[in-house]
């Protein structure tokens, strides 16, 4: 039962060649692209609009130097929020409950920002490795706490998403199964329990945005600590 319970985990393979590079490609092939139209269709407006108001509300605290990060953070949150949403359909894989592929995207970007940090103001970005007024004898442990915590900060952005988005689709495996278990014996106990996967489903659609919105907006917060 466990074994069938994370197969839908496994990266897809046909032939032996895995699938997941199709997966991940796969969304960017949905998006409307603009036309050369005077006026775009609804589409595309609603698109604009949405990665306008993300975009300014993304940038806001960050200065003119972070604001070079907007088309990448944007094109991130875009490209998470297509694949959670497309792993919510049936017979489809997603590529983001792979920690391997959580941390591909984290740990670049946060390295990036530290590095970032170092380069352009050291001593602030070193700085924050030791809080003001700590007494002397508590420097030592302060500072190898804070390192730790620098350096668990990718790992955190990784397990967040692939642990968020995991729970939820063993849930809605789980009362699914419950649900075509129960409907010969009671039926009414399978409706209600249909009802809550329904509501359940509703619950990891908002997940799946807010866990992307989330991967991002700390990333941003990383951004604004070193620039």
């Amino acid at each position: 039962m466990m074994t069938s319970l994370f197969d839908q985990f496994a990266s897809p393979s046909l032939m032996g060649i895995p699938l997941i590079a199709i997966a991940i490609a796969l969304p960017w092939s949905l998006f409307p692209t603009p036309s050369s139209r005077w006026i775009n269709n609804r589409l595309t407006t609603i698109q604009g609009w949405f990665i306008h108001r993300f975009t300014s509300q993304l940038m806001l605290p960050l200065n003119v130097g972070g604001h070079k990060w907007a088309l990448l953070l944007c094109s991130l949150m875009i490209f998470l929020i297509t694949i959670n949403m497309l792993g919510l359909l049936p017979y489809t894989f997603t590529p983001t409950t792979q920690l391997s592929l959580n941390m591909g995207f984290a740990v670049p970007l946060w390295l990036t920002t530290v590095i970032i940090g170092m380069r352009n103001q050291p001593t602030a970005a070193l700085g924050h490795l030791l809080p003001e007024g700590t007494p002397v004898p508590l420097i030592p442990v302060l500072i190898i706490i804070e390192t730790i915590s620098l350096f668990i900060r990718p790992l955190a952005l990784g397990v967040r998403l692939t642990a968020n988005l995991t729970a939820g689709h063993l849930l809605i495996q789980l009362i699914a199964t419950a649900v075509y278990v129960l409907l010969p014996m009671m039926p009414a106990v399978a409706m209600l329990t249909a009802t809550v996967l329904f509501l359940l489903t509703l619950l990891e659609v908002a997940v799946a945005m807010i866990q992307a919105y989330v991967f991002v907006l700390l990333l941003s917060l990383y951004l604004q600590e070193n620039v």
